[in-house]
């Protein structure tokens, strides 16, 4: 698949690491540009690139950035995104630790739907409850014993059999 990784802190970087390792295309972008990804995406295995251009012609978006960047996000990058492309969104609403306060979130709005509102696309929920040194240090192959299970929401269910 190609997927494009929208962020490239502990757990952007730890995702595009495991899925061009798995041999998947996989492209990282930052709010800084691609000129200063160019030793990560050496390291990954990543092609660097624009967020434009991490989109585009993606099967999957993961969305790795802090819920506060996500209305910083150019207009217009995923609603007109063929219908079969899978956003994910791995975030966690944090007001205290780095978002501030988000008045619809704080009003009840799960953090899932207000990023669908300000992208305009639903998300699928995925790999915001494990610590990223658990997801760098302690995967293991299907079937073997200690096997950690993670939670992927969000519908449709073919979007969650993809992620």
């Amino acid at each position: 698949m190609r997927i494009g990784v929208i962020g490239t802190g502990a757990m952007g970087t730890i995702l595009a690491r495991h899925l061009a390792r798995l041999g998947h295309d996989v492209s990282i972008a930052n709010s800084r540009g691609p000129a200063s990804l160019a030793a990560l995406a050496t390291e990954t295995g990543a092609t660097a690139a624009t967020v434009a251009e991490s989109v585009r012609g993606a099967d999957v978006v993961i969305l790795a950035i802090p819920t506060k960047a996500v209305p910083q996000l150019p207009r217009g990058l995923f609603p007109d995104l063929p219908a079969h492309v899978v956003v994910v969104d791995i975030g966690n609403y944090h007001p205290e630790l780095r978002d501030g306060r988000i008045e619809a979130i704080d009003g009840g709005l799960l953090d899932s739907q207000w990023v669908w509102q300000q992208i305009g696309r639903p998300v699928i929920k995925a790999f915001n409850n494990v610590f990223a040194a658990s997801l760098r240090e302690k995967g293991k192959p299907r079937g073997a014993t200690g096997r950690v299970a993670l939670s992927v929401c969000g519908d449709p269910a073919e979007a969650r059999a993809v992620v």
